[in-house]
């Protein structure tokens, strides 16, 4: 297939990518920096996505070269609009409103020159974070405004897509892990191990969802492949290890301690704030055999790139 595919820099974007390459389909992903811009572990990312896909630099969903490549570029089998408005996330202040409006930026004319181009089927990531998606507990509530912003992001796309009689699909991530992220919960662990240190799991109580980022990948390209060209909604929401955050760390702990070669001890706190939902999960079990993905080889891997980085996200 020919792919229309934004936010190739992300760290689960670059693992899309580079899966639906390998699966044989051309990719043609649209970034919006030039090439020097980026810095860190998302310079490595766009590094290694050039040599998957085609990418056209300094373009932007909804503008004026994206209109453009679009009708010039085609025809195209399918659009995955994988990239959103994120910046500073985690704040209470994210202005969910300007994300949604960057997010869906003269969307019906996007819609309409990918129809033009032969187009019927697009692909939204959402989040378990938003309202109403996954499983668990206090009414299914959106974790924050930049939750907020992607529900609103997803309700816009329904409109529009029912409008012009597309197939649209939703594929709802939870909690990704895995070489190229960013500095987070399991890249901490790794670093602490490696000074020595034993790592504090702050908030061991809350059930969450983390998924091997080569799982979740393998599962995008299979849902993007099967797609169907009637019109309607189609959702998926691949799970990983459903357990509390504390338990994971344990399972985390122990895959890779004989791996790295290194004491991998940790220290569970004692947790008094539940400003977040206690428990939100996400509700599809992958078939890893169909999928040719092996939890092993995942975990050999995520050693190898800790290793060769120490934990470090650069």
């Amino acid at each position: 297939m020919r792919i229309l595919f934004t936010g190739a820099s992300s760290f689960t974007g670059y693992w899309f990518v580079s899966e639906l390459a390998r699966r044989g389909h051309e990719v043609v992903a649209v970034l919006r920096s030039a090439p020097g811009k980026y810095e860190g572990v998302r310079r490595q990312r766009v590094e290694r996505v050039v040599g998957d896909c085609r990418a056209v630099f300094e373009g932007s969903f909804g503008d004026g070269a994206f209109l453009a490549l679009i009708g010039s570029d085609g025809p195209w089998d399918v659009f995955c609009h994988h990239a959103a408005e994120v910046s500073n996330y985690r704040s209470p202040e994210f202005d969910a409103v300007r994300a949604v409006a960057s997010n869906t930026r003269r969307l019906p004319a996007v819609l309409a020159a990918l129809v033009e181009q032969g187009c019927g089927r697009v692909v939204l990531t959402g989040s378990v974070f938003e309202s109403g998606e996954g499983a668990g507990s206090e009414g299914l509530r959106a974790f924050s405004p930049y939750g907020l912003s992607k529900a609103l992001t997803a309700q816009v796309f329904q409109y529009h897509t029912q409008a012009l009689g597309l197939c649209l699909g939703k594929f709802v991530i939870s909690n990704p892990f895995g070489p190229f992220e960013e500095a987070r919960f399991t890249s901490y662990m790794v670093r602490s191990w490696y000074a020595g240190e034993t790592p504090k799991i702050r908030t061991p109580d809350y059930v969450r969802d983390n998924i091997h980022v080569s799982l979740l990948a393998c599962a995008y390209s299979r849902f993007v492949e099967g797609l169907g060209d009637a019109p309607g909604f189609e959702r998926l929401a691949p799970s990983g290890y459903v357990a509390k955050q504390g338990e994971f760390a344990r399972r985390f702990a122990a895959e890779l301690e004989p791996r790295l070669g290194i004491p991998c001890p940790i220290e569970l706190a004692t947790q008094e704030s539940f400003e977040e939902p206690r428990v939100r999960i996400n509700i599809d079990v992958p078939d890893t055999i169909s999928l040719g993905w092996k939890e092993a080889e995942a975990w050999d891997e995520l050693a190898d790139y800790y290793r060769a980085t120490r934990g470090e996200a650069r």
